[in-house]
């Protein structure tokens, strides 16, 4: 909660300092003074920051996100309708990239150093280290463009989620390959590892029932830590293939400096944070034992 407070002051404060009338962005610039006067007045933007912060958070606190400066409707009524968008991107995106991701991860380390480990992870390197942009306009001019077998933009269809869904994956799949590949090579070199072996197991039950386990735990906390930034990381990706998500929405937001928008848009993506952050405790806990053993001892 005391993080979620400190990010919306801070969101506010950032949004409050930025350059400019945000009164110049909804307005014409043949309208008077006295005009331009009477607005900021409406909108609440002549009265003190600490009052318009004050205002801003009794609203929030009663699902009042204020109205959009550019759109003229209440603000979650914007994000509510682009909220599917970005969870068909992102929810897709995040299943793929883990069914990808991990069984990879897991025969890097059980081939280490091979030529199979070492293509792979510098494949995936380059990926990351390719920009999300550059990567999908490759993909439009090959596959929209040339070939002609996809859609360029749009999303009426899973067609449209091709490009999109192949972009965010291979952009973000390094991190969770690198972080399986890890601990599995640390999971490796524990005692009840070699025990399993020593029990006649197969290797394929070890590795699954035993090894991969055990290395999900801090691949779990990532995978919920990426669930928010997902959301906000998908700013390009839908501006580029013309998702109207909530990534769209904040970029277009920031251009014309709709602070209300932008305000709603990054205290969703803390609260998420927060949220997926508990939710990774609680899996942890489940997953590892002796997480759950040092918390019961930590309350006694």
């Amino acid at each position: 909660m005391v993080l979620v407070i400190c990010v919306s002051f801070l969101v506010f404060s950032l949004m409050y300092m930025m350059p400019g009338d945000p009164v110049d962005m909804v307005v014409d610039r043949k309208v008077s003074l006295e005009r331009k006067a009477e607005i900021a007045h409406e909108l609440g933007y002549d009265q003190p920051f600490f009052t318009q912060y004050k205002n801003w958070v009794k609203g929030v606190i009663h699902g009042d996100f204020g109205r959009s400066t550019r759109y003229k409707s209440d603000v979650w009524d914007l994000m509510g309708a682009r909220i599917p968008y970005s969870l068909k991107l992102c929810g897709w995106s995040l299943v793929i990239e883990l069914l990808i991701a991990l069984p990879l991860g897991l025969l890097c380390a059980m081939k280490k150093d091979g030529f199979f480990d070492r293509f792979t992870v510098n494949f995936s390197l380059l990926m990351t280290a390719v920009p999300a942009f550059w990567l999908g306009a490759l993909f439009i001019l090959l596959f929209a463009v040339k070939l002609g077998w996809l859609p360029i933009s749009g999303y009426s269809g899973i067609k449209n989620y091709i490009l999109p869904v192949a972009t965010t994956v291979l952009s973000g799949m390094g991190g969770t390959l690198r972080i399986t590949k890890t601990e599995v090579l640390e999971v490796f070199n524990e005692k009840y590892v070699t025990t399993a072996y020593a029990k006649g197991l197969p290797k394929r039950t070890v590795m699954i029932k035993h090894v991969l386990r055990n290395a999900l735990v801090l691949v779990t906390t990532l995978v919920f830590m990426s669930i928010p930034w997902l959301i906000s990381g998908a700013v390009v990706i839908e501006k580029i293939f013309g998702l109207p998500g909530m990534g769209n929405l904040l970029l277009n937001s920031i251009i014309v400096q709709d602070m209300p928008v932008v305000q709603a848009v990054l205290l969703l993506i803390a609260i998420l944070t927060v949220i997926c952050n508990l939710i990774s405790d609680i899996v942890m806990g489940i997953l590892d034992p002796r997480i759950r053993v040092s918390l019961s001892g930590g309350d006694n």
